[in-house]
């Protein structure tokens, strides 16, 4: 199985959820050989819930991802915390919708709720938590107490980290806080727009049926990060792209 843990279905936060956008990251996804992907769409975007909503109008879904013509979606969200980093959280749809809900009163700045009480919520419900990001200097999650930081089940080798820090220097530095902490590193391209899609992912010999599967996995060491050898091409066009988008479709 070929998967990204961090892809995100809408352009940005503001913009309306758009069928032909969505399917054009999908179809990307597949062009790039990936079997899967884990949708992690800002749990405080625009209308949140017309995400899923359309989503199970559209595809089945066995409650741990929906099933695109054989592609796999798996169920997630990103996550802000009071302490500023972005938190990848996937795992079965129902537990997921559940803790959805519980953050409805943290959804401004000000308001987000603090990591280890994120931790609580996801930990009993078997949730797969990531820590998004752990370098990037507008969420420097690296910072956190180091007790919570071991309480995740990875880091994100970020596709825009790597372009926009260095693909070397990134890299070193989020390997080298997994290997402190004794957490594994998975790739994620982040992408909000089709010119990303691929420039990273994960490779496993097996297929999965359920995020605790893709756990155990991850935790046994049984998979490899790709980095496209065009990753810094297409995160430079995606970004172009998307700030055009933006202004065209952003709602005020």
């Amino acid at each position: 199985m070929k998967i990204d843990f961090h892809i995100h279905v809408k352009l940005s936060k503001k913009t309306e959820f758009d069928l032909t956008h969505f399917n054009s990251m999908l179809d990307e996804a597949r062009a790039h050989g990936l079997d899967a992907i884990t949708l992690t769409e800002h749990f405080n975007t625009h209308r949140f819930g017309e995400v899923y909503g359309t989503l199970d109008q559209l595809f089945p879904c066995n409650n741990h991802y929906y099933d695109r013509d054989g592609f796999k979606i798996f169920t997630g969200i990103e996550v802000d915390v009071a302490e500023g980093g972005h938190i990848l959280v996937s795992g079965p749809k129902d537990k997921l919708l559940e803790i959805r809900e519980l953050l409805e009163e943290h959804t401004t700045e000000g308001s987000f709720i603090r990591l280890e009480r994120l931790f609580e919520l996801c930990e009993p419900r078997g949730m797969m938590v990531i820590g998004g990001h752990p370098f990037r200097e507008s969420n420097p999650l690296y910072q956190v107490d180091r007790e919570l930081l071991s309480r995740f089940d990875a880091f994100d080798l970020n596709g825009k980290d790597l372009h926009e820090i260095g693909i070397e220097e990134n890299t070193s530095k989020v390997l080298g806080l997994g290997a402190k902490l004794n957490i594994p590193v998975v790739a994620g391209s982040d992408a909000h727009q089709m010119f990303q899609v691929g420039c990273v992912y994960n490779e496993f010999e097996g297929d999965f049926e359920t995020v605790a599967e893709l756990k155990d996995a991850i935790r046994s060491g049984a998979y490899k990060r790709v980095v496209s050898p065009s990753l810094n091409l297409q995160v430079r066009a995606a970004n172009l792209v998307k700030q055009l988008l933006k202004k065209k479709t952003e709602v005020v």
